[in-house]
Formats: C-alpha cells, structure tokens, sequence
C-alpha cells in the first residue's frame, strides 16, 4: 500500500503554475502515491467542500500530501506545499470571496499540518514573518525545469509562429496570466514609450489566458497597443519553441513565490529581463536583467538594452544555461522524497 495520498484536486484546473508543479512531481513519483482526485472537474465552493469533507476520509491511514497552497484542516498528517501567501500579502489581487477564504485558512492550516513545503527561501520568510511558523517547520524545494525546455532548432519555431499566428520573426516574449500581478498593465505603458525607438519588425508577444473571475480582480488592461500580440493559452508542448524563438523574455511580476517562466526562458537559451522582487533574484541570480516593475521608465530601459545590446544579450544566455542547468524536477522529487521519508 502507498505510504503516501495524494491531494489531486489540481487536475480539475489548466495546468499553470501550482498545477503545472502538481502534475509534474505526481508524474514522477508514480506508484509511490495514492492519488485521490475528484471523479469530475469541481471549482470554487465545490471543490473546498471534497477538500475539506472527502479528502481526509479517503486519505485516512496514509501521510498525505497537498501540493498546491491548501488543505483539509481535519488532517494533522499532512505536508502541505507552499508557493505563495499572495492572497494574505495583496488580497486586492482577488476577487473578495476568494480572499477571504485563503486568508480565513492559511494561517490555520501551516499550523495544522505537519510539515511545510516552500518553492524558495523568500517563500519560507514570508510564512515564518507573516504567519509565525517556526524556521524548522519548513523545507525549502524549489521547482524543477522539464527536459523538453532546450533549444528548439528553427524548423519547430516556425511551426509554432504560424499556429499561433505570431506575425514578426523578432519578437520580445511576455508568458503569465493575464492577472493584476503579473503588471502586464506597466509592460504595456513601458511598451508604449520604448517601442517606436525599437526596430519595426519587433514585436511584443503575450501569452497567457484571462485568471477566473472568481479567483482574480479584473486585470484591466485596456486596448493593446501597436506591435503587441495576444496569443492566449498556450499549451505546454508549444512553450519551448515559443521561448526559443524569442529575442528575450520580459517577466516584470510584481510578486512571485517561484516564477518558472525565467528559468524555463533560460533553459531554452533565451536572454530574461525580470523584476528585481520577491523570489526572482533568488531564482534567476545573475543571469538576468533586473529591473524595477513599480517603473514602466526602469521596464522600458531593460527591454531596449536587451533589444539593442547584441553582446549584453549573449552573455545573458550563456549564463542563463548555466543557471538552468540542474533545476530538474528530478531533484525536487528527491529532496521532497527525503521530506517524506523523515516524516514516515
């Protein structure tokens, strides 16, 4: 019998973010897990409910782990992943329902349950500074970087162009939700002032689908200015030639527990502009561009020095593969395994 149950409750929702990292470790952990999942999508009230009411019944014997920012309260034997505590540090970001909810439970359960996961040191200070955790209640894992993200050679970047309608060879990237946090509303001012002094056939191009309406505040992004493409979800096996296609990734989030997109950028030999908050130097160190995301002047300045810097540019990918190299999702099975087995 496996040792260890499986909140599942991500596989009701687009793999993005939280999701992409539930499936991803759940996929290498295999036989190891008894995976308990609801029998059909379940979303907002509806999935709380088998959260909170099923899921410890049918978890009942078995270590149990929930891998994306929630939990049943009614089990102590529980190690519980955490990303972010965004909804508790900007709950404008929110629909008020939603906020409300992980604010009533968050500082309950990283009390709850057993044992803490963070994807990074900053997440682990924000739990032990806003919710009072004890420092040895928490291990920090970071997030892994899938073997497909590499270079994709020319052919397969074409191929992606035209099945996303993408209409400029030279294209700056933008990947992310459209959500308040992701600060697509200051990419597009700083795009607005730096763009006619950029070549003309460079285009910004933004991937992401619109947040629920039920989880996020509404983005209000307005119009999008000239030379800007929106493609809309993308699914993941078209992520690695969209990256490796594009002359640079632009990421200036206003808050990140992690942020993959930089690292999967990079892996894939693309130059990251990035903000210099939150998780993101941690995560990115010095193998990208930083900049201040509360200034679309200082965004504006990081996308034409990438555009216009050809040496700057290169040197961001050699350190880019270098950085990436060895942030496997791999590894963070192993260091969550030795998680667990300490547990057990």
């Amino acid at each position: 019998m496996a040792a260890i149950a499986l909140n599942a409750r991500f596989y009701s929702h687009l793999p993005t973010g939280m999701q992409r990292y539930g499936l991803e470790m759940a996929k290498r952990f295999a036989e190891e897990l008894f995976v308990v999942r609801p029998n059909r999508p379940l979303r907002g009230t509806e999935g709380h409910v088998w959260e909170q009411l099923y899921l410890p019944i049918a978890s009942r014997g078995r270590l149990l782990w929930s891998p994306n920012n929630t939990g049943p309260l009614g089990v102590a034997r529980q190690v519980c992943t955490i990303h972010d505590i965004i909804p508790i540090d900007r709950p404008e970001w929110f629909s008020p329902r939603f906020a409300a909810w992980y604010n009533w439970l968050l500082p309950k359960l990283v009390h709850r349950v057993q044992h803490l996961i963070a994807v990074s040191e900053f997440t682990k200070r924000r739990l032990i500074e806003r919710l009072g955790v004890a420092p040895s209640k928490v291990t920090v894992v970071w997030n892994g970087v899938d073997a497909q993200f590499t270079p994709r050679p020319l052919d397969e970047i074409e191929r992606m162009r035209r099945e996303l309608g993408i209409p400029s060879r030279q294209y700056l990237l933008s990947v992310g939700s459209l959500e308040p946090r992701k600060n697509l509303g200051a990419l597009m001012t700083a795009w607005r002032r730096i763009a006619p002094k950029l070549p003309g056939d460079i285009d910004l191009v933004v991937v992401g689908a619109k947040g629920a309406p039920l989880v996020f505040s509404d983005a209000k992004l307005g119009e999008a200015p000239p030379r800007v493409c929106l493609t809309g979800y993308v699914a993941q096996e078209q992520l690695p030639a969209l990256y490796s296609g594009a002359m640079a990734l632009i990421y200036p989030s206003l808050y990140e527990g992690f942020g993959l997109p930089p690292l999967e950028a990079m892996a894939c030999g693309t130059p990251v502009v990035t903000s210099g908050t939150t998780s993101l130097p941690e995560v990115v160190g010095e193998a990208a561009l930083l900049v201040d995301p509360l200034s679309p002047d200082s965004i504006a300045e990081g996308i034409q020095r990438i555009v216009l810097d050809s040496t700057l540019r290169e040197q961001l990918r050699e350190s880019g593969l270098q950085r990436a190299r060895g942030v496997t999702w791999e590894r963070a099975v192993t260091e969550t395994r030795q998680v667990f087995s300490s547990l057990l």
